[in-house]
């Protein structure tokens, strides 16, 4: 039997590119001689990240719409038609078994293209409300992998499963890393540990609020590890030399930064979401509110509501302090919010996507 060619797209940001890693890594582990190609934005963050895990890419000129009129908006018409020919030109020279799609601009062009030449596509939804681009190709999927409750809504029922987001298999054993952890962060053993993150590329207003809450959490008594996104990194730099804060630009070790931890301060992508149900510690979430449909809201939520996470706006980052102190200090419901959180955790998502690949290409 031939190598299998998959195809997947992805990207933008890490919510959209580590699942499709993950998918392709789980995939190669069944079939080592299949054939990989990424199709990404060019200029975005997966041109990087995919060669550095070992795959191949290629880049469309891409872009999504912004909210207000932009040179951005006047030109996407015609990244739309050169994207839908560059795709073109791809699939028939890699002829994929199938193509999958995580999300981001590239894998509209991508999937529909592919759609049309009669080649199965497979969606990987993050969110607990979906992108239009996932809405539109939804229509024409062959199946649309999905990891929240009620998405009937937006996608045919009869293509759905819910299998729940990849994310990285180390996190599944950090709870025999916590000395390793301490030890790689180089942390005092007996102070909480705070870990902040804003995603791959930053979060100015959770920036903001830790650098205007530090010495509030010195009089705590408790130690940052701030990963402040390549953003700003070089504007919270200077804040390493203070004994009790780590400022990183990425944290490569994400499973020991999470073994590390106490209490985490997150944004509420999907991807993250996901990763903090399996980790299950405290989490207070900052929701990015500038996000399509407000989709990290809606994410964060949905944890909320079942009483795994707290829910902290934007709008609302004045009562930080109080809400931090009063977690801090009830060690009942630290506990509580991280048997809950637990509770919606979905390991095995990469296997069960993976699974679904496999039935596509059987068939």
């Amino acid at each position: 039997m031939k190598p299998y060619n998959i195809l997947i797209s992805g990207g933008g940001t890490g919510g959209h590119i580590y699942p499709a890693i993950a998918i392709a890594n789980e995939f190669k582990l069944r079939y080592p001689d299949a054939n990989f190609l990424f199709v990404g934005a060019k200029d975005r963050m997966e041109m990087e990240k995919v060669p550095q895990a070992g795959y191949d890419i290629k880049g469309l000129w891409i872009s999504g719409v912004q909210r207000k009129l932009t040179l951005d908006n006047l030109s996407f018409p015609f990244k739309l038609i050169s994207s839908l020919w560059e795709a073109r030109k791809i699939i028939k020279q890699f002829k994929p078994d199938i193509a999958i799609g995580t999300g981001g601009f590239a894998s509209g062009p991508t999937l529909i293209v592919a759609s049309r030449k009669g080649i199965p596509t497979l969606i990987q939804e993050q969110n607990s409300f979906p992108g239009i681009t996932n809405k539109l190709l939804s229509k024409r999927a062959s199946k649309i992998c999905v990891a929240y409750d009620h998405l009937e809504r937006f996608f045919p029922l009869d293509k759905m499963v819910k299998t729940g987001n990849p994310v990285r298999q180390d996190l599944l054993t950090i709870y025999s890393k916590e000395q390793e952890a301490k030890d790689f962060f180089k942390l005092h053993k007996t102070n909480k540990t705070i870990l902040v993150l804003g995603g791959s590329l930053g979060a100015r207003k959770i920036n903001q609020l830790v650098e205007g809450n530090l010495e509030f959490f010195k009089n705590q008594e408790v130690q940052i590890i701030w990963q402040c996104g390549k953003l700003y990194f070089d504007e919270y730099n200077k804040y390493n030399d203070l004994s009790y804060v780590q400022v990183h630009e990425f944290v490569n070790r994400m499973d020991l930064a999470y073994a590390a931890s106490d209490i985490i301060i997150s944004r509420a992508g999907a991807s993250s979401v996901s990763e903090l149900c399996i980790v299950g510690k405290p989490v207070i979430f900052i929701p990015s509110p500038n996000v399509a449909e407000d989709h990290q809201t809606k994410n964060a939520k949905s944890i909320a509501d079942k009483h795994g996470a707290i829910l902290l706006k934007e709008s609302e980052l004045e009562t930080f302090p109080i809400v931090f102190e009063t977690l801090l200090k009830d060690i009942g419901k630290q506990e509580h919010l991280s048997e809950n959180i637990k509770e919606l955790a979905l390991p095995g998502a990469t296997t069960d996507i993976v699974n679904e690949i496999e039935k596509l290409l059987k068939k």
